[in-house]
């Protein structure tokens, strides 16, 4: 497990302490809790905890258990995220990236998963299959207005920069 004790003084570090659960307890404890795989990492790993092996056939979509819910403080999100690595090597996606964890959701956190590759892709008890980010929420109120400010921008849209 990666420790922060080499994060960089110019960063400010505000820890925050997050209660964890395990949803079915000690049938779980097998599984390790989500962790951050190097000390510079910015999402932990989350992992598979399925009974017994599943197959994704492609264009396949699952929701894959974590066997954990967590009590996000308000005014923050978890967002789940794809891993590269299974992403850019099995075509493995996070359905509806990033999904949300809201801060007032208490259930299990579970991973829609799509297999976007080629061929079938097997997710095993433990497997790490995607991560946890938690970023700061900031809430808004609308300022309706009948005219925008100008940029330089202004409308262009997709592709409006060129290639």
């Amino acid at each position: 497990m990666a420790d922060s004790s080499d994060w960089p003084a110019q960063f400010p570090r505000e820890p925050i302490v997050i209660p964890i659960r395990r949803v079915r307890g000690e049938m779980d404890s097998d599984l390790p809790l989500p962790r951050y795989m190097s000390s510079h990492a910015a999402g932990m790993d989350l992992h598979a905890a399925v009974d017994t092996d599943l197959t994704l056939s492609p264009q396949e979509i699952a929701l894959v258990p974590t066997g954990i819910s967590v009590a996000i403080p308000p005014g923050f999100e978890g967002q789940v995220r794809a891993r590269s690595g299974l992403a850019c090597t099995h075509g493995l996606a996070v359905i509806n990236a990033p999904g949300t964890v809201d801060s007032d959701y208490r259930g299990e956190i579970k991973v829609g998963l799509i297999n976007l590759g080629k061929g079938p892709f097997v997710i095993h008890r433990g497997d790490r299959i995607a991560q946890l980010i938690i970023t700061r929420v900031y809430r808004i109120d609308w300022d309706l207005r009948r005219e925008l400010d100008d940029t330089t921008r202004n409308e262009g849209g997709f592709g409006h920069t060129g290639r």
